[in-house]
């Protein structure tokens, strides 16, 4: 577990470090995004995973590795989204952006050991290809309860999936750091 720990939070340490880049080079014009917007944007991306993963041939010159952060940070966005609301126009500095992304991750972070701890950390065993195909249910899932605006009858919210996507996307980057280690 103290492995996952340290794997974990390296991973998310650098997803952080582009979220700030960006947030400098940007500002942050995210926060007028609605949340389909959001989700359509993790969509697209975990749909290029899924084309990298069954196709021989690569057009663009970008890899997985690139593609799973901007799942986990769409997600934190997103996150942040429900949590503040939309912006008209964008609203945030990079510290108070950063905060934000911070608080959202430590949720997500706990939740993380709180399931490991559970599940055994079964994500372990399980293929990259396995982990973007959960990410891609999760966001089916989110768009439906998009369409029901919101409301489910017994199922967990938009969050609880968001949530779950970040921890996906975190374990197969660290799938792939451990392939590049290999």
């Amino acid at each position: 577990m103290e492995l996952t720990r340290k794997e974990y939070q390296a991973i998310v340490l650098k997803c952080r470090e582009l979220f700030e880049k960006k947030m400098k080079d940007y500002g942050a014009a995210w926060r007028i995004l609605r949340l389909p917007s959001l989700t359509d944007q993790i969509f697209i991306k975990a749909q290029r995973i899924r084309s990298l993963q069954t196709n021989t041939i690569q057009k663009v010159d970008e890899g997985q590795e690139s593609e799973f952060i901007g799942i986990v940070n769409y997600s934190l966005m997103a996150l942040i989204q429900i949590d503040k609301g939309i912006a008209e126009q964008p609203d945030l500095d990079v510290d108070q952006a950063l905060q934000l992304y911070d608080k959202h991750q430590e949720i997500i972070f706990e939740l993380m050991l709180n399931k490991n701890h559970d599940y055994g950390e079964a994500w372990r065993e399980m293929r990259i290809s396995s982990l973007t195909d959960l990410i891609l249910q999760k966001l089916l899932r989110v768009k439906q309860i998009e369409e029901n605006q919101g409301k489910t009858i017994v199922s967990e919210g938009i969050d609880a999936n968001y949530h779950d996507m970040v921890n996906y996307a975190v374990f197969a980057l660290i799938h792939l750091s451990s392939e590049k280690e290999k």
